[in-house]
């Protein structure tokens, strides 16, 4: 008897299946839409250095604006200075998203600490001319490495003239 029905379950089961066997629809539906953004054309790279970089102002200002000299013991902007700082200036105002260093240098002689304190004013002096050519100050930073950085190395007079120094640098 369980061969049976067993049998009969195995058959009517058969039967239910072959009843559901799918036939191909008259009409097949639309195709998805493609909801994909398109690929963007990649833009042409920049050839030269991007703006903000060093080497940017650099090229625009050229190297020699990029660093104003003082006298021994001092901090003050003489005409040079002022003419490189207003170059500075008309960069600065052209790239107004540039932010920027004002690194303050001594030369070797005198204590650490007075190095340090106639960087600083150095670079403070810097950054005030720029100011006053309508530079906002919050884009301006300003450090004084006083004679830890020397670009000239040496105990003459022409080392001392090289390291006695405020030099800008961009951040961005």
């Amino acid at each position: 008897m369980n061969t049976r029905l067993a049998a009969s379950a195995l058959i009517v089961s058969t039967i239910a299946l072959a009843a559901c066997n799918k036939r191909a629809p008259e009409e097949l539906p639309p195709a998805p839409e493609d909801t994909s953004t398109a690929t963007p054309t990649p833009t042409p790279t920049q050839t030269g250095p991007t703006v903000g970089s060093q080497s940017h102002f650099t090229n625009a200002v050229g190297q020699v604006n990029t660093v104003v000299y003082f006298d021994t013991d001092g901090y003050d902007i003489d005409a040079e200075d002022s003419a490189k700082l207003q170059r500075q200036a008309q960069y600065f105002q052209q790239y107004s998203n540039v932010t920027f260093t004002i690194e303050g240098h001594t030369d070797e002689r005198g204590t650490r600490e007075y190095n340090l304190a106639l960087g600083e004013r150095r670079a403070n002096a810097a950054k005030n001319y720029l100011v006053s050519l309508g530079i906002p100050q919050s884009r301006i930073r300003t450090v004084s490495y006083g004679k830890e950085r020397p670009v000239a190395m040496g105990s003459n007079e022409s080392a001392w003239a090289q390291n006695r120094r405020a030099a800008t640098v961009t951040v961005n």
